[in-house]
């Protein structure tokens, strides 16, 4: 972990040091001896730090050591980052002046204090804090000899994956009869003199299965027909009431964001269950404090006779405070068990040889799980990337297991899996210990925290966000994330499990804090608040605002969430005593303003304000953050503007504006040519922000920005086509997913064609999402035929455009969405099958085509002057070896048509096998023609599709 720190740093002095001397810039008197020895003590202690970070866990006085050494590295860091930041900010200065930097009278670098530093350090400032840190690490460099360390150097290239490979969550060993228990305990009638709501405890070994027990219990399918109402809560430590009821109440699709505190939530959890009979799970419960659940209990009464609590805990006094009726205590598995567990991990993709040459010593290590399906799954992850048997004597060898101290029994080996990875990769890891249990964390955004602590290094050929996504792949892999799912809005979102958490926490004692409702305290911190880097505060809306925290001068992550107004007025002393951060999120929070001491954060490089609703500005001092990496105000809609020098923000590399009142992009904009992803790009409507505004031209410099570009209000404003070209969007080659919204009014003269708009608007070949909304040309571009590679189209609002381009022949498409389109008919120009009467062959060999060959789903709505949808028939005849010959969507599974009124009738080609699914809205008169209700003369089509849905 301390290599993480020590690496960087020597890399940062070395260039800076170099900088300085080729720009001739005089450093302060001793200085440079300083630096000088600053790096060779690093580079001593940098050979034995492999082996301390091993050591430390058996030995507290190396513990200690190393605590010494971060706190000391931390400290040097910011001093780096604030000289490099002084020396960013002097050439951000010049440039502004246009003036060449040859023929400026050149400043002591920490002399006398001058424009070029914009006054942000004082004379010798800088130099008396590397004089002061570099004599603490001289005294830290010469206590090594004292441990006896060995002298080892870790690479510096991060182990990287080739493939993965994950278990099934679903194919669980060794619990069948576990479940069956829990299951019929679930559905077993109450007696007439029982209560009407039962108990039921899961109780053992945390990653024993509990969870695992209670979610296959939860999801069979005669529990889910015997209860009106399925609730799962992920309760954790601490035991917290509001959020408990607001969960049931969010499970209960019961709206709670209008409840406010807890005895108004309660009555509304005891109206919503009243009279049903449900199955309530509360997992991972904690709290021995009986007065918790008392106050929750009574809401839960008034339901239906039969409903169950099916509680997990590692704890047998919960199990008795919650007045278990039945207790079911979770047995380890067998060493068969745990092998069979181990073996799908660890022999995953292996051939026979390999298995046989393993399976004895496999078979030992996985014994030692000690029946614990959590440590067979971890262990098989870490035996999975080792290739050789000398390797794999060396794990069933290691010394780690015999450490008796440690806090858990599975601790051990998440230490053999801990110390496998790189260095770089554990930094990242131990990282997420600042979150709270339970917390679902979002891949990107994880990433870009990771670039705000500097742990991710860029290559020539590599950005730091694929480093990122390189180590998260590392660390799924090897189990150390879990509950992997896709959210459409945010991407892939993850947990860790308890014990992999209580493991994180336990590498950083010093460093990790999380205070919620309970903690608020200062008296309640076991950890000395000064020594605290990274901090989450969960705090509730009548919580105060725990000034203690300004205490944590050295902080560098603060995640807090629920601020109120009231709690907003703490942020500008917060900000002046918490210079040092780098990573800030107040996302849902319910600030009106971000004060302007903000701009004081000089090494801030990730800003989170997501879902502030209420938030109306920023402060033009958050454009004196030069280091920023990302800025996230999505879903702001009370936010109007970005500041106007946000071109200052030249290291910049994501801004997300999605679902903001954002009306323009600044000018300037342009300047940012590090940003890789821009989320919306608002054209100016003119009007009286037309002078501050940024025009499309702007777009051109940003080369490098990809992922998902929306383009809105296209059309509304001065722009023509020659400022569309400018834009060279067909050049952004890492751009992925495009959406152009034009503004959909009335047209003037200047602003009537689009055509030609649309046309310069040419995205790269490579692209694979397409929505085009609210388009006022006759037709579509040329180039939408061009993109072979895309994958979802979407056409929207597009009311003058009469004829269909032929989608048939995009050969990669999956997804196609049709809405609110004049066309009128549906026909084989649509499908990219008619017949070219140019062309000099024969109908024969024109008719051998495959149209729409990976479409999957197919949605139609809106289409109110569509009658006909023409079967291929119609254009080549009868059915003989020719039309035998065409293939139409042979990979279709859903079909969606809604509001088409006219339409009335579906091409045999569209019901044919192997559609799975068909939806029918709006459509009179094919519910009359396919419903089996209505008689219908063609409801004999559709017989074979498994799931049909007619509605009005």
């Amino acid at each position: 972990m301390a290599e993480a720190l020590v690496s960087p740093i020597l890399e940062q002095l070395t260039t800076i040091v170099a900088q300085q001397v080729q720009e001739k810039v005089n450093l302060v008197v001793g200085v440079k001896k300083q630096c000088d020895k600053l790096k060779s003590n690093l580079h001593d202690i940098q050979l034995v730090l492999e082996d301390a970070d091993i050591k430390q866990v058996k030995y507290k006085a190396v513990s200690e050591w190393l605590d010494e050494l971060k706190d000391s590295c931390y400290d040097m860091d910011d001093v780096l980052d604030e000289w490099s930041t002084a020396i960013l900010r002097r050439e951000m200065e010049e440039a502004e002046e246009n003036t060449p930097s040859r023929l400026k009278i050149r400043c002591s670098f920490l002399g006398s204090p001058c424009f070029c530093f914009n006054q942000v350090v004082r004379r010798h400032d800088i130099a008396l804090k590397i004089k002061e840190v570099s004599e603490r690490l001289d005294d830290i460099a010469k206590r090594r000899s004292t441990y006896a360390f060995d002298q080892y150097r870790a690479t510096d290239d991060p182990w990287r994956l080739t493939s993965t490979a994950f278990v099934d969550e679903s194919r669980v060993i060794g619990r069948d009869v576990e479940k069956e228990n829990v299951v019929s305990k679930l559905l077993a009638e109450s007696s007439q003199d029982a209560r009407d709501m039962n108990v039921i405890s899961l109780v053992g070994l945390g990653g024993i299965g509990k969870t695992t027990l209670a979610q296959l219990a939860f999801n069979d399918s005669e529990v889910t027909a015997h209860f009106e109402k399925k609730i799962w809560v992920c309760v954790s430590d601490p035991f917290d009431e509001v959020r408990i009821a607001k969960a049931i109440l969010e499970e209960l699709e019961v709206r709670a964001s209008d409840v406010v505190g807890l005895q108004s939530l309660l009555r509304r959890v005891s109206e919503s269950i009243k009279g049903k009979r449900f199955l309530l799970v509360l997992d991972d419960v904690w709290t021995d404090n009986p007065g918790h659940w008392e106050q929750l209990k009574p809401s839960l009464s008034g339901c239906a006779r039969g409903s169950r609590i099916l509680v997990t805990t590692r704890k047998d006094d919960v199990a008795t405070i919650m007045g278990t009726d039945h207790r079911i205590n979770i047995e380890k598995l067998t060493n068969v068990g745990c092998s069979s567990i181990f073996n799908q991990v660890a022999f995953q993709d292996r051939s026979e040889d390999e298995r046989e040459r393993l399976t004895d010593i496999g078979h030992k290590i996985a014994n030692k799980c000690e029946g614990l399906p959590l440590a067979a799954k971890v262990l098989g992850g870490l035996m999975q990337f080792k290739r050789t048997r000398e390797d794999w004597e060396c794990v069933l060898s290691s010394e780690l297991w015999e450490l008796e101290h440690v806090e858990n029994k599975l601790f051990p080996l998440l230490l053999l899996s801990y110390y496998d990875l790189k260095y770089v990769v554990r930094r990242c890891f131990l990282y997420c210990a600042m979150f709270p249990k339970d917390y679902k964390m979002v891949k990107d955004e994880l990433v870009k925290m990771w670039m705000a602590q500097g742990y991710l290094k860029e290559t020539s050929s590599r950005d730091m966000e694929v480093v990122g996504e390189e180590y998260f792949q590392v660390l799924e892999a090897r189990s150390f994330f879990q509950d992997i799912k896709t959210d459409e809005d945010e991407g892939m979102k993850f947990k860790m499990h308890h014990i992999v958490h209580d493991f994180a926490q336990y590498m950083t004692k010093n460093e990790c804090l999380i205070l919620d409702i309970n903690t608020l305290e200062e008296s309640t911190v076991e950890t000395s608040i000064e020594r605290v880097r990274h901090l989450s505060m969960m705090l509730s809306e009548e919580s105060s605002f725990p000034g203690f925290i300004q205490k944590a001068k050295g902080l560098r992550s603060l995640l807090i969430k629920t601020i109120v107004p009231s709690h907003g007025a703490a942020l500008p002393d917060l900000f002046k005593q918490l210079t040092c951060i780098r990573s800030l999120n107040l996302s849902g929070s319910s600030i009106k303003g971000i004060p302007k001491e903000v701009g004081e954060l000089i090494h801030l490089r990730h800003l989170n304000l997501a879902h502030c609703n209420e938030l109306e500005s920023l402060p033009e001092t958050m454009c004196d953050l030069c280091n920023l990496q990302s800025l996230d105000i999505t879903q702001c809609g009370s936010l109007k503007e970005l500041p106007k020098a946000i071109g200052k923000l030249i290291k910049l590399r994501h801004l997300r504006i999605y679902g903001s009142g954002v009306a323009f992009i600044p000018k300037g904009i342009e300047r940012i040519t590090c940003l890789r992803s821009l989320d919306r790009f608002v054209v100016c409507g003119g009007g009286e922000n037309e002078s501050k505004a940024a025009n499309l031209r702007e777009l051109k410099n940003l080369s490098h920005i990809g992922g998902s570009l929306n383009i809105q209000n296209l059309g509304g404003g001065i722009e023509d086509a020659r400022d569309a070209a400018e834009a060279q969007l067909k050049n952004k080659k890492r751009l992925l997913c495009l959406e152009l919204d034009f503004d959909g009014g009335e047209k003037t003269e200047l602003q009537a064609n689009e055509g030609s708009l649309i046309e310069a608007l040419q995205p790269p070949s490579a692209l694979e999402n397409l929505i085009i909304s609210r388009y006022g040309g006759m037709h579509f571009p040329n180039w939408m035929m061009t993109l072979s590679r895309l994958q979802e189209l979407e056409l929207v609002d597009c009311r003058n455009v009469g004829v269909l381009p032929p989608l048939g022949r995009l050969p990669n498409l999956e997804g196609l969405v049709l809405r609110l389109l004049k066309v009128r008919r549906l026909d084989a120009g649509f499908l990219g099958i008619e017949k070219d009467e140019n062309a000099s062959i024969n109908e024969g060999e024109i008719a051998r085509v495959t149209a729409f060959p990976k479409l999957k789903k197919l949605r139609i709505e809106g289409l109110d002057e569509v009658e006909e949808w023409d079967g291929i028939e119609r254009r080549v005849g009868e059915e003989d070896a020719t039309t035998a010959s065409i293939s139409i969507m042979p990979q279709r599974r859903e079909l969606m048509i809604v509001n088409c009124p006219l339409l009335r009738a579906l091409p045999d080609y569209v019901l044919a096998a192997p559609l799975q699914e068909l939806h029918i809205g709006g459509c009179p008169n094919l519910r009359k023609r396919y419903r089996k209700e209505e008689m219908g003369e063609d409801r004999q089509k559709i017989f074979h599709i498994p799931n049909i849905d007619f509605y009005d």
